[in-house]
């Protein structure tokens, strides 16, 4: 059994486990995909492999239909936005993600982004480094309106933190569950009224067709002059030209972002001064990447012995239409 694994550099230092454990499973190759991998390479890479187990690489029909002996594609994450599941399942290849496993990363990482945006804290940083002591102003968090778009494990996490802050916490959800949400003090509100009357406001949902684009100029014209944008989730979910041109017309204070539209950025968005950014680094603990590893090497194993796998994906629009092979089927 041959396995490609492609992810993050920084995880396979942080995680050496997991490759000695994938090695006990079969025959490894690692990609180090950071600066990116072209689609012709990508394709030569995968020729020959049984498993991909993927971080952000793209994994197209075409990267698919280039891989004639795949039987099963692990992300290594939550968000699967970067395979292409329906092609997938069509081929009776296998999909399975780590939904909640990282939640817990990700959210203290949204806390952080929020607190450096509202006191300044990487740009007073930068200027005490470089020797400058200046006082400059900021915002509390404490007892103001949190909004967050969307309502997983990530959400839920996010909303736990802002009880400690004494924040109200509104949220927009197509899934709202009052009994989850009454421990939490959450409240589920429309789009129009999450967007009017937050202070802060935190993206904790999946990217999907129709949600792109989410952040727009509409919707950033129903925010507060006072309020801040953070995005956890993923670069699409905002227009990135309307949010500069936000900013620029002091439509909203600012934003904190981990992920961009194109990876790394290819535009000055990270560099305004009314940003802060990380280069998706949401689910980038040590912890976090120690269970998915785990997770992953579990559901190879249960691959290997044909038992049914945990957490398999299959498409949103249903499997109308689609012939799936047998190995998406209870085994």
């Amino acid at each position: 059994m041959k396995l490609l694994i492609m992810l993050r550099d920084a995880f396979y230092e942080a995680n050496p486990k997991f490759i000695e454990d994938a090695k006990q499973l079969g025959e490894v190759k690692l990609l180090y995909t950071d600066h990116g991998i072209g689609k012709e390479e990508l394709k030569k890479e995968v020729k020959d492999v049984d498993i991909i187990i993927v971080a952000v690489v793209k994994i197209d029909s075409e990267v698919i239909e280039a891989a004639p002996n795949l039987k099963y594609i692990i992300k290594y994450g939550a968000g699967y936005d970067n395979i292409d599941v329906d092609y997938a399942y069509e081929k009776g290849i296998l999909v399975t993600n780590a939904p909640g496993v990282n939640a817990q990363s990700v959210a203290d990482l949204a806390f952080g982004l929020m607190l450096s945006a509202a006191r300044n804290i990487p740009k007073k940083d930068q200027e005490i480094k470089s020797g400058n002591w200046e006082l400059s102003m900021g915002n509390e968090i404490y007892q103001k309106k949190l909004g967050i778009i969307g309502f997983g494990s990530i959400a839920k996490a996010i909303a736990k933190r802002a009880i400690g802050f004494d924040m109200e916490t509104i949220v927009y959800t197509n899934y709202p569950n009052q009994t989850i949400a009454d421990p939490l003090n959450i409240t589920f509100v429309d789009k129009e009224e999450l967007f009017k009357t937050a202070d802060y406001l935190i993206i904790a949902t999946s990217l999907n067709d129709k949600n792109r684009h989410l952040i727009n100029s509409e919707t950033l014209s129903l925010m507060k002059a006072t309020a801040y944008i953070i995005n956890i989730s993923r670069g699409p979910l905002v227009n990135e030209i309307d949010l500069v041109k936000a900013l620029e017309e002091k439509r909203i204070k600012g934003a904190a972002l981990d992920v961009f539209e194109v990876e790394p950025p290819i535009n000055d968005l990270p560099g305004r001064k009314e940003i802060v950014a990380t280069p998706h680094i949401g689910g980038a603990t040590f912890e976090s990447i120690k269970r998915v590893g785990d997770l992953s090497i579990s559901n190879i194993k249960k691959f290997v012995r044909k038992e049914e796998l945990e957490f398999v994906v299959v498409p949103k629009r249903g499997t109308r239409g689609l012939t799936p092979c047998p190995s998406h089927k209870k085994i």
